[in-house]
């Protein structure tokens, strides 16, 4: 049984890692082996760190942190070390590595968390906080370890639940990235028109590290009131592609007709890790209109 098992992996392995294969396959490829896990899984994914495409590489980063297995450390180490890997790729492989916890992560963090890329310095400083947080608050029942949204996130969701102190939090530079992030995530989890405004707005203020997880964070509620503030940012060349690749993703997680038009449209992107987002965006689209989809998603609202 192992053997066929092994066997059926290492052919969706050998997809993800086929540069003649379309990008959106080799994507459907990756998430397969996440959900799969294991050792088999994480060595393919490894296996694909030596794509040209730092799209693709930023989400072998993000599965392997989302599978939280210690197995994946040391790959994920040296990934995070690799200074000519991109900063986009080296910054999600310390967000995994937070993701995963281990002690084995810390020191690396640390060294790292003053970083010359500043997107690639706060994502080890807001990683070291969120292993710190957990540390303290072990026996918290009020938080899990995965959100309402299955996503192993870089902070944890603040305990306030008032939108307009929570966006007060999110939109003030002076306060840590860490409570910044905590307000986020609570406001993703309360999902209502006022905290979708609000988190709106974040994406106009900040880093690009911030403004880039807003957009995440937008992608995950699914929200078309927040449709127009991710099309603005995508549409603006001056903004920082970590940040218009992560509208371009959201808004293939909305899906609009308006969604579908503006990913259109930037296809032809001049930066590639754009282009590239809006192909796999129009993909998710098609996913997300399907008739197979809505069926899946009438049979969740009806349990």
């Amino acid at each position: 049984m192992d053997q066929i098992n092994n066997e059926h992996v290492k052919k969706i392995g050998e997809v993800l890692n086929d540069p003649k294969r379309p990008l959106k396959e080799r994507f459907r490829a990756l998430f397969t082996l996440k959900n799969i896990g294991g050792d088999q899984s994480i060595f393919w994914i490894n296996e694909c760190f030596k794509d040209p495409s730092a799209l693709l590489k930023h989400e072998l980063a993000y599965c392997l942190g989302q599978m939280q297995d210690k197995n994946a450390v040391p790959l994920l180490t040296m990934v995070l070390k690799d200074k000519n890997q991109e900063p986009m790729v080296r910054h999600e492989a310390a967000e995994a590595l937070g993701a995963i916890g281990s002690d084995d992560c810390i020191e690396t963090l640390k060294e790292y968390a003053n970083d010359s890329f500043i997107e690639v310095a706060e994502t080890c400083q807001l990683a070291l906080k969120r292993m710190e947080w957990l540390k303290n608050n072990s026996d918290n029942d009020n938080y899990k370890n995965s959100s309402i949204y299955y996503s192993v996130d870089p902070a944890p969701p603040s305990d306030e639940t008032d939108v307009n102190k929570l966006r007060s939090i999110l939109l003030d530079e002076n306060e840590s990235l860490f409570n910044r992030y905590r307000a986020m995530f609570s406001l993703r989890d309360l999902n209502t028109v006022g905290s979708v405004s609000a988190l709106s707005e974040g994406l106009r203020v900040g880093g690009a590290l911030f403004r880039h997880e807003i957009a995440f964070v937008l992608g995950q509620m699914q929200q078309s009131s927040s449709v127009t503030s991710l099309i603005e940012s995508l549409e603006d060349k001056s903004e920082n592609e970590m940040v218009r690749h992560e509208c371009a993703e959201a808004l293939g997680s909305i899906a609009t007709s308006e969604c579908l038009k503006v990913l259109e449209k930037y296809l032809k992107d001049d930066k590639q890790v754009v282009k590239e987002s809006c192909e796999i965006a129009l993909d998710m689209c098609e996913y997300e209109n399907s008739p197979e989809f809505q069926y899946a998603n009438t049979l969740l609202q009806v349990v």
